[in-house]
């Protein structure tokens, strides 16, 4: 399983650090595009979190996300939107190919419609309690996890 994992937007580098640590613990992570107000690697608050991560996943900056997922598209890599929409399913009821792409969007904003409409498909983690979403580190390990489970 090849794991492309797109960062929109993501406003805090300890996010972004936890997201390369647990990118670097599944370990079928390809690569991390790093986009939009989305820190680079060059950031203390990111290494702080990351502790070496960065060094383990190919990582790389883009000043817009739309050209990040141009890139995936080119390479016919399907993009499936982590966020709460009326038409998102199920992140356990779903089938994922050998290769593609999660998208996590800003920690408040989540994910414009601009970029929901480039994306393949919409997935989400059910909430049960009174918030209705997660953090999104957190959201980051638990789909890497279970996309990832049955991998020897």
């Amino acid at each position: 399983m090849k794991i492309h994992i797109v960062l929109d937007n993501i406003r805090s580098a300890f996010n972004v650090g936890s997201i390369f640590r647990s990118c670097d613990g599944v370990g079928s992570v390809e690569k991390i595009y790093l986009c939009g107000m989305t820190t680079d690697t060059d950031n203390p608050k990111l290494h702080k979190t990351a502790l070496g991560a960065i060094d383990m996943i190919d990582s790389q900056y883009y000043d817009k996300t739309v050209k990040a997922l141009e890139e995936l598209k080119d390479q016919n890599i399907p993009i499936y939107a982590v966020e709460l929409t009326d038409n998102a399913k199920h992140f356990q009821k779903f089938d994922y190919p050998k290769e593609f792409a999660l998208i996590f969007g800003h920690e408040k904003q989540g994910i414009s419609k601009k970029i929901l409409d480039i994306c393949d498909n919409v997935i989400y983690i059910p909430m049960r309690g009174m918030k209705k979403s997660l953090n999104v580190a957190n959201a980051a390990s638990i789909i890497l996890y279970e996309v990832t489970r049955n991998i020897e």
